[in-house]
């Protein structure tokens, strides 16, 4: 197990896209650290340069103290498992977990000792006999994660290794993984762009967009304090609602758009001046359906959603531009399409934003 330290590390490919930008991270010994991001923010090229497949323009990398920046790949001690399964399709499931350690020159004892283990942990005992082709999807891709186990690293770190499943193997597996964290306690760095999949896996995540680092932080403090609006509008579904705003200091302190006002928000920073230009947010779960009588803002409703349980309904807003507003309840206060209702949002639940820059106020 490994600390991994990533500082001021930037990425520009030859033809001048810069995939990574001014990126510091640390990763505790023991956490699982989730990057997660749209496609194209650089989260698979932060991971590769961990692992040494690609070298960083700038910056350096150390794992467990040990600076690492020009070590070749195979002398990192890091375990990849990667988004296709990539097994030998001629191999059998014992084969295929202990030939990393043969090519290491392991001794036999100590390689069936290691593929006894793994297969204990993944539950593949009883598999390791077949080849790929006589296993399910979930069942290589904890195959996958045994030809990693086996080596024993400094870290894990795994590229999307669950996208390729159908979404109710994706949760079992998902869950397999989490406690197999807790099992092993080893470091391990995991991509996605699953943003349920991050929130549910990581010890903390780093949301990502454009090469850098928007927000790091435990799941829950990212999706109640978004850092910035893109990740407000990235971690949560459906995502949270957003307005341009301006705060008013006169006659009292309240927050305006063109469709509402808000007085009695708490926590308006005191530095902020009368007429700044904001971001409103609010999630769609903090939002209540009304009668027209002390609402916050009146809307119509144009599309239902059911979810089971929860329902996520897009209203129109009654107001010069009529932008559409996520709301979210429970099933039994589901209202028909066309009906006309009010809106209150939960005033301890709003956030705000500096509009220039995106970034939280407080």
């Amino acid at each position: 197990m490994a600390a991994i330290s990533l500082q001021q590390l930037g990425m520009v490919f030859p033809n001048g896209h810069v995939a990574v930008r001014d990126l510091t991270l640390e990763i505790a010994d023991g956490e699982l650290l989730v990057l997660v991001g749209p496609s194209g923010c650089g989260k698979s090229t932060v991971l590769r340069l961990i692992a040494g497949l690609e070298m960083p323009t700038t910056g350096r990398i150390t794992i467990g103290g040990a600076d690492v920046t020009a070590v070749a790949p195979q002398q990192r001690d890091l375990a990849m498992v990667f988004q296709s399964y990539a097994l030998y399709p001629h191999k059998t499931v014992r084969d295929n977990l202990a030939f990393g350690l043969q090519m290491r020159g392991h001794a036999a004892a100590v390689i069936a000792a290691r593929v006894a283990t793994a297969a204990d942990v993944l539950d593949l005992t009883s598999l390791l006999d077949r080849r790929p082709a006589q296993l399910s999807g979930g069942q290589r891709q904890r195959v996958a994660l045994g030809r990693a186990i086996v080596r024993e690293p400094k870290a894990f770190l795994l590229d999307e290794p669950l996208s390729n499943l159908d979404p109710l193997l994706r949760v079992a597996t998902r869950a397999e993984l989490a406690m197999l964290h807790r099992r092993l306690a080893t470091t391990m760095v995991y991509v996605t762009h699953d943003q349920e999949e991050a929130m549910t896996l990581g010890t903390r995540i780093a949301v990502m967009s454009a090469g850098a680092v928007e927000q790091v932080a435990p799941p829950l403090e990212v999706f109640e304090r978004p850092a910035t609006t893109f990740v407000a509008r990235f971690v949560g579904s459906p995502a949270m609602n957003l307005w341009p705003g301006r705060l008013a200091r006169h006659p009292a302190t309240r927050v305006t758009t063109d469709a509402f006002a808000l007085d009695a928000i708490p926590d308006v920073p005191a530095a902020l001046a009368d007429g700044a230009e904001l971001t409103v947010g609010i999630r769609p779960h903090d939002i209540q359906l009304t009668g027209p009588d002390g609402a916050d803002a009146a809307a119509t409703v144009e599309l239902v959603e059911p979810l089971g349980p929860h329902v996520t309904m897009h209203l129109r807003l009654h107001q010069q531009t009529g932008e559409l507003v996520r709301v979210q309840v429970a099933s039994a206060a589901v209202r028909t399409i066309g009906t006309a209702v009010g809106l209150r949002f939960d005033r301890d639940r709003v956030h705000l934003f500096d509009r220039a820059s995106g970034r939280r106020l407080a």
